[in-house]
């Protein structure tokens, strides 16, 4: 599964991967198009970014007018096994000897409050930028102290100061750095795995309705640079597709169960689900684990039953129902109530394992093994009750 090079990389603590720079316009966009100024006199700060190497440097400085932004603040981690690989900045001087007092590759702190044609060739870009952070005019390109951990005291008062973090944090530290973004108050869009959905700090917060998924779905695969050491293991054991491409010359792998986290409202997050009837899902369906039974199944150590597709959920069932994690995908808080995940066994001899799989002490649940489910029901009130509600297994 291409989730395994999420896994993979993680006990390598090769979790460095970088965005592309059309991921990063096209999952904006759809901030823009629900609110044209959700950046409009924001402060940004991407804290796992290095101009150097960071597309999300390049969309808000190259778009810095069009958004309206006040500030971008950029802070980089000490050298990244992608070091000058993405975006050269200033050409292809690797070395970057330093220009007027500028300092070395290193942890830095780089802050634009003004872009323009610098260089006078009738056009804005990224030399224009590179001209302004050597002059320091107007905007500063300074070493940090420490490392650069997102964790440090520098780049907390940073954080303090911005109103909208946008970055690519390192899978590894996930969970501590939603944690920080929460503890500050902040707004937040960032890339995350879709296994980040169970954590046990992640789900209360999207039960809560105070984080969500972005605009991409999880069928849309998103294909990340990684470091050199890690592509070349995956190159040499996958076969071409959605392992990995060569995208722009470089090697890119690709990462199915990348989505992005985010408390920035998109419209497609208000968009209800188009759903059959309970009847309908069981005479029309096209998942043939659903089309010709009589019910749904049930779980044994729970009341709801089990749909295991976004698309079967019975419009007209108002009980508790078992869906598989990809349904934020389409999940509306207009439209659905969740109540739980992970902790849906009421006999507490049912095993399960971390990362999902849910047994009874034959092994299965019905005879197969069940997925992670989050538990849904409708919104709406005063449906009658499917005949499907019965507890009684002969009944089903």
């Amino acid at each position: 599964m291409a989730n395994s090079n999420l896994t993979e990389a993680k006990r390598a603590k090769n979790d460095e991967f970088y965005t592309q720079y059309h991921d990063i316009e096209k999952e904006i966009g759809a901030y823009l198009e629900f609110d044209a100024d959700t950046f409009r006199g924001k402060t940004v700060y991407a804290n796992c970014d290095d101009p150097f190497e960071s597309n999300f440097f390049r969309y808000f400085v190259l778009n810095f007018n069009k958004l309206g932004l006040k500030r971008l603040i950029t802070t980089s981690y000490k050298p990244s096994p992608i070091a000058n690989t993405q975006l050269g900045l200033f050409g292809d001087d690797k070395t970057l000897v330093p220009v007027k007092g500028r300092p070395k590759v290193t942890a830095n702190r780089f802050i634009i409050r003004d872009v323009g044609d610098i260089d006078g060739d009738g056009e804005f870009s990224l030399k224009d930028i590179a001209e302004q952070l050597r002059a320091n005019r107007n905007n500063e390109w300074t070493p940090l102290e420490g490392d650069g951990d997102f964790r440090s005291s520098e780049c907390v008062d940073l954080l303090k100061e911005s109103d909208i973090v946008v970055t690519n944090p390192p899978f590894s530290l996930f969970r501590e750095y939603v944690k920080q973004l929460f503890d500050f108050d902040k707004k937040f869009l960032i890339i995350g795995s879709m296994n980040a959905i169970t954590y046990k700090e992640i789900f209360p917060l999207i039960k809560e309705n105070r984080l969500w998924l972005g605009n991409k779905t999880s069928s849309q695969q998103m294909f990340l640079e990684a470091p050199k050491e890690y592509t070349e293991k995956v190159m040499a054991s996958k076969p071409q597709g959605m392992w990995w491409r060569i995208i722009d010359g470089k090697p890119l792998i690709g990462i199915h169960t990348a989505l992005w986290f985010t408390n920035l409202d998109h419209g497609r997050r208000h968009q209800p689900l188009p759903l059959m009837t309970l009847a309908d899902n069981l005479k029309y369906s096209k998942h043939k684990e659903i089309k010709g039974k009589t019910a749904y199944d049930r779980y044994d150590n729970y009341d709801a039953i089990e749909v295991p597709f976004t698309d079967a959920i019975p419009s007209d069932y108002d009980g508790v129902m078992g869906v598989p994690i990809s349904f934020l995908d389409k999940y509306s808080p207009e439209q659905f109530e969740i109540l739980s995940s992970n902790d849906f066994r009421k006999n507490k001899n049912v095993p399960f394992k971390a990362h999902g799989l849910i047994k009874d002490k034959e092994g299965a649940i019905n005879g197969k093994p069940v997925y992670v489910r989050i538990l849904i029901r409708h919104k709406k009130k005063g449906k009658a009750k499917s005949p499907n509600t019965h507890n009684r297994r002969e009944d089903l």
